[in-house]
């Protein structure tokens, strides 16, 4: 699934292309999306912003109209020259932006929907989202501990930092480096691990997920994850991987030196 900071790679890019801008063109091919009528709603309307939450992107028109996308396990976004083959088959599109000679394209959804600006305030899984560990400003370390300790104490800590209720952004990927940077073994009860060793492996990697955001080059940037079977680089031990939670997500630690 694709983490917060793609999300907001993916903004950055969109950002640029439509931002202050009245499309040219705007297409859903998707058949769902056959009576929605999403063409004429916002023909002629400027794009206003461009921004995302956690793994939630936002594209703002004028007349408070929002188009909302979540990419689930399956869907992503796509910045073309017009003309260039797109990244994935044209049949996979469900949303086609055009601004000059560059489309915006988002493939295989799952979740996207148009909205009013008052409703998106008011959708119940948004407004639950906890704070984002790539918000532009500073990220509220209060509002995610007091999220954090108003859990189940006896979850893991592994399962917890996924809960995008706790903290949005956060995916297998950055949770298995938070752990990792922290020493923290990632199937500790979130009871066991004081507030300091979590702000370290949030307050780790937050500059690599805002470098990541700027650059999209996330891949680059893994300590432990993917790497079972590997010597850790901090002790020598051997990494493992297993799966973890009630959703099963996979997860790697060393178990030389987090405990």
């Amino acid at each position: 699934m694709p983490e917060g900071d793609t999300i907001h790679y993916a903004a950055n890019r969109i950002r640029p292309v439509l931002e202050g801008v009245v499309p040219d063109e705007l297409r859903t091919p998707h058949p769902r999306f056959g009576r929605d009528r999403w063409p004429a709603r916002l023909a002629d309307r400027a794009v206003t912003g461009v921004d995302a939450h956690g793994k939630h992107l936002f594209l703002r028109f004028d007349g408070d109209l929002v188009i909302h996308s979540h990419l689930r396990m399956t869907g992503s976004w796509g910045v073309h020259p017009v003309g260039q083959r797109w990244k994935r088959a044209p049949r996979r599109a469900w949303l086609v932006v055009r601004a000059g000679d560059v489309e915006v394209v988002q493939f295989d959804g799952p979740i996207l929907e148009l909205m009013t600006a008052a409703r998106a305030r008011g959708d119940r899984r948004l407004a639950l989202l906890g704070p984002d560990i790539l918000a532009p400003d500073a990220f509220d370390e209060r509002r995610f501990l007091r999220r954090l300790r108003e859990d189940d104490p006896t979850r893991t800590i592994g399962d917890a930092l996924l809960d995008q209720r706790t903290v949005a952004g956060l995916g297998t990927v950055w949770r298995t480096e938070a752990c990792w940077a922290a020493r923290i073994d990632p199937h500790r009860t979130t009871a066991s691990v004081p507030d300091d060793l979590v702000l370290e492996g949030v307050r780790d990697v937050r500059p690599r997920m805002q470098l990541s955001a700027r650059t999209g080059t996330e891949a680059r940037e893994r300590s432990c994850y993917g790497l079972r079977g590997r010597p850790c680089s901090r002790c020598g031990t051997k990494i493992r991987s297993g799966h973890l939670g009630d959703d099963n997500r996979p997860v790697f630690w060393c178990p030389g030196c987090q405990t």
